[in-house]
This record gives C-alpha cells, structure tokens and sequence, in this order.
C-alpha cells in the first residue's frame, strides 16, 4: 500500500479543511514546495496535491505553486482541483505530472474520463468524494443523487489507474476511518481504491493495509502528518508490510 501525503493548497499555502469547508482552512505552511521537499526526505514516494481554489473556480488557480512543486521534489505526484477538459490535463501531464485526478469530471463528462484513460493509460485518477454515500462535485460544494458507488462502476475496465475514494464527512477530522464503509465500496466497486477521510494515526494505517487484498491499495494522509499524530516512518513500515500497492 502507498502512503501519500496530502498538498492542499488555498491562496498559495499548505492548508487543511475539516470535513470539506473552505471557511475551516488551517495553514500549515507558506512554503508548499518546502512541505514537498521536506515529504521527499522523509521517504514518501508519491505527493497528493490538490487545488482548492481551482476546486471551486474549475481551473487552476494554484498552478504556479504546483509547478514549483513539480521543480522541487523528484517523488511523483497526482493532482487534482478544477481540472475539468483535455487541454487541462494534457497540460499538467506534459508538465509532468504523473497522474491526474478528475472529480467533478467524472460526474459531468464521464466520456471524457473514459477518453483519457485510453490514451494515457495508469495516468488518470477519478476522485469520488463521499457525503453520505453520495458523490458531491465543485470542491464538494454540492451533492447531488449519485450514488458513489455507481459513480465508481462506471469507470470499470476503463484503464483508470485508481479510484480516490473521501468520507467528506471524516475528512480532517482525524476521527479515524470509516473502515467498513471503505472497504466495502472498494469490494463493490472492484478496482484499485486510495482511501482517504480521518485518519488519524498508525491503527489506520495498520487496518487499511490489512485490506489491500479487497482492493485497497493507498492512503491519503494529511492533518495527522502535519500535527505529529502519524509517525511517517512508522506509517511507512505498515503500509509496506502490507504489500506492493498501486
């Protein structure tokens, strides 16, 4: 299972939501390239870095500090946030970006998911936030009646690399993870799953990666890194010991 640390960036810092409200946002760091170097070092291989503001614009709104990022550290990185048609993501991947997450996307242009996924195989992400069982789009701004699930199994046999799969309503929260809700949408959905939603120290980290047989294959970490409740090292053993991941 791979470990990836959380980059959400709002106004050109390092932030940290709680449970999805822009207005919640705490700064961790001024220094968003900083924080990737320092994520870098501490043997993290992947960086999960998301626009929030482009989240909510629909366009990139951070892409100079993403790009400093993408300078900074040679670990891959997937991003999301406002990337929502072909030239946004043949951008960032030309850029390169390892792997794109398309969220809103997914929901509005599915064909568009499906497109890309054929021409840049194991590059895209659809990114599935969960509020009550049910997908919300625009920066999780709105949900609507689609069932995460079903949003899910439309992408089947499509070529997406992974789904990244967030409990909106533990996100931030560090209140531990919503573990038999997330394995069983990784178990009816069939495909690789990053979770992502309150976790908040190592026993998390332990109980995803004893189910990476049903599907889970990495674990999206952000406030309890950036407040010590999560050892990197200590996260990094369990996630290994779990397998080979995506």
């Amino acid at each position: 299972m791979i470990i990836y640390p959380a980059i959400d960036l709002k106004g050109g810092a390092c932030v940290r939501l709680l449970r999805g409200d822009m207005a919640s946002a705490t700064v961790f760091s001024n220094d968003p390239p900083g924080q990737a170097q320092r994520f870098a070092e501490l043997g993290f291989e992947w960086l999960h870095v998301v626009d929030l503001d482009g989240a909510f614009a629909g366009r990139s709104v951070n892409g100079m500090v993403v790009q400093a990022i993408r300078d900074a550290v040679p670990s891959r990185i997937q991003l999301g946030g406002g990337i929502r048609d072909r030239a946004a993501i043949e951008f960032w991947l030309r850029l390169g970006i390892d792997r794109v997450i398309l969220s809103t996307a997914a929901l509005r242009e599915p064909e568009l998911v499906r497109r890309a996924a054929t021409d840049y195989p194991g590059r895209i992400v659809v990114g599935i936030d969960s509020r009550d069982g049910r997908a919300a789009v625009d920066g999780w701004g709105q949900t609507g009646t689609t069932l995460a699930v079903d949003l899910a199994r439309r992408f089947v046999g499509a070529g997406v690399a992974a789904i990244a799969y967030t409990d909106i309503s533990r996100d931030g929260a560090m209140s531990g993870i919503n573990l038999p809700s997330v394995v069983s949408f990784a178990r009816q959905v069939g495909m690789p799953v990053i979770a992502a939603g309150g976790i908040g120290g190592a026993g998390d980290i332990a109980a995803l990666a004893a189910h990476e047989q049903d599907g889970i294959v990495g674990a999206i970490c952000g406030r309890a890194l950036y407040e010590g409740r999560l050892d990197p090292r200590e996260a990094l053993r369990l996630a290994s010991e779990g397998g080979a991941g995506c």
